[in-house]
């Protein structure tokens, strides 16, 4: 009896939590990689420092190709319009395929980042592998997670609460950093690595049991018209929309880059995502440091340690405010406002200079926290653009998960910018050279900067004012930056209306379409 009513109540979650919860079993994994992974293999595996920049070489190479090659091979029939063995394939087929997709990869996500914690072959080998493993699973996770927002709901509105779901399950899953400080001991690594194996339990049965869940909702939505227990929106809703009702000729790879350089929001967009992805990342490799510089002298060690925890809770929270705003006011309007809010704090911090200790204190914590909440306001833009490129380019389905990894491919040189611009920016004002202490940081590492030998007494004050004028003088410069790429968009307002309104017409008229054959 116990057993039906936990079943009954889990069929009666709506498909905004279950959806949401995918960012909890995703990001309980993950938070925790970034943190100890370099750690782990440094100091616990004592990994060679050839091996590890060997290792790190080809991890940087396949997480920036990986996305859009997983993107083609999942999306590529989208693209043409002729029919595969006389059937085309549904909405409804799409969103299963893409669940499907999920409850296998989730798991295997889990397994592969369990392959960190248990030395199993030479440190090197096992580096290279488990990086390339674990990303991969992680991108096509990520992929088919952010197309199902695309795919679950067209209105603007649903997609917002879509997400904003995701932001609070994301916030819960931060909370394994806290967690993860009372079981990290590199003398004795069992307690911790007994941890990395409860949270991957809990993630690949979370994985298993929400792809469950949504794929009910699928075969539910199937049997009954009103289907109001799957889509948001509606947008699954009445007969199946099949891709392939006219035949013409299938579109290669080499025709959709051209489509892509033909579509000018999208090239906006990623000129303006790739200055965020820099300084989300920047603002990530540099925290510590700016705590250690500009603040050790007035806050201890457990508190900077907290403030880097909260920093992985922080944006998510923040979302859940900026989120509502993003329904009442649009997307574009709450992303130009963090620009801006981002320029003014930062010339404001400029003026009164690195004394005023309070001001630095709020303005290190806010800088983190509005940039990586901006970063997860734009997947929402992304699932405009996808519905942009259906309407452009007439396509019978959204190709939601190519669009996704086209975007990392632009987007994804940011992460690598970021450590080798700042680190050369501050060795060029300060002469601190930060990649002469061993051991050394990983480009796109969120894991925090090695302490450096304590600078001479004379070049104290120097350090110190070169991190505070790299802190200030970044955001200002990517703010500008940004506030004129973002300028150039245009998809919202009207022209975000229109391309709404013809999506849901040719869904219609496919339905249409279909009930009088």
């Amino acid at each position: 009896m116990g057993l039906g009513r936990l079943q009954a109540w889990l069929l009666g979650l709506p498909t905004a939590v279950v959806y949401g919860s995918l960012a909890l079993f995703t990001s309980i994994l993950h938070n925790v990689f970034l943190l100890y992974y370099v750690d782990t293999f440094v100091s616990v595996y004592k990994i060679n420092k050839t091996a590890f920049w060997v290792g790190e070489t080809v991890f940087l190479l396949w997480n920036s190709l990986n996305d859009p090659l997983f993107g083609w091979l999942s999306d590529r029939q989208f693209l043409s319009s002729q029919p595969r063995s006389g059937a085309g394939l549904s909405s409804r087929a799409v969103v299963l395929a893409r669940v499907q997709a999920l409850s296998r990869h989730g798991p295997l996500l889990a397994l592969s980042f369990l392959a960190f914690w248990v030395p199993w072959a030479p440190a090197g080998l096992q580096f290279l592998l488990c990086l390339c493993l674990y990303d991969g699973f992680l991108t096509l996770v990520d992929l088919h997670h952010h197309a199902l927002l695309a795919d679950l709901a067209l209105s603007a509105h649903d997609r917002t609460h879509l997400n904003f779901c995701c932001s609070l399950f994301s916030a819960a899953g931060s909370l394994s950093v806290f967690a993860s400080y009372a079981f990290w001991n590199k003398e004795d690594f069992s307690s911790f690595r007994a941890f990395c194996v409860t949270l991957a339990t809990g993630s690949g049965l979370g994985f298993l049991g929400a792809t469950q869940l949504l794929r009910r909702r699928v075969e539910v939505a199937r049997r009954e018209p009103g289907c109001s227990a799957l889509a948001v929106d509606g947008s699954l809703c009445g007969e199946e929309l099949l891709v392939g009702s006219e035949e013409v000729g299938s579109v290669t790879l080499g025709q959709y880059l051209r489509q892509l350089t033909r579509h000018r929001n999208f090239l906006w967009f990623v000129g303006m995502d790739l200055v965020q992805v820099f300084h989300c990342h920047f603002n990530s490799n540099f925290f510590p440091l700016f705590l250690e510089h500009l603040l050790s002298d007035h806050i201890s060690l457990s508190t900077g340690s907290i403030l880097l925890g909260i920093s992985y809770v922080a944006p998510h929270l923040n979302n859940l405010y900026f989120l509502p705003l993003c329904r009442r006011w649009g997307v574009y309007a709450v992303v130009r406002g963090l620009f801006l809010l981002k320029l003014g704090l930062s010339l404001l911090m400029l003026l009164a200079g690195p004394d005023h200790l309070g001001l630095l204190c709020l303005f290190i914590a806010s800088n983190r926290v509005f940039t990586e909440g901006t970063c997860k306001l734009l997947t929402l833009v992304v699932t405009d653009l996808v519905d942009e490129d259906l309407v452009l380019n007439h396509r019978k389905q959204a190709a939601s998960a190519l669009l996704f990894g086209m975007v990392a491919l632009v987007t994804k040189p940011g992460q690598t910018f970021a450590p080798l611009l700042g680190t050369w920016l501050l060795c060029f004002y300060t002469g601190h050279d930060l990649f002469q202490q061993p051991p050394m940081t990983p480009i796109g590492s969120a894991q925090p900067w090695p302490e450096p030998p304590a600078p001479a007494p004379a070049q104290a004050p120097m350090l110190r004012q070169g991190c505070f004028y790299l802190l200030v003088l970044v955001p200002i410069t990517c703010a500008l930056l940004q506030l004129f790429t973002w300028s150039q968009f245009t998809l919202h307002g009207r022209r975000l209306h229109m391309v709404k309104a013809q999506r849901q017409n040719l869904s219609r008229a496919q339905t249409l379409d279909i009930k009088t054959v």
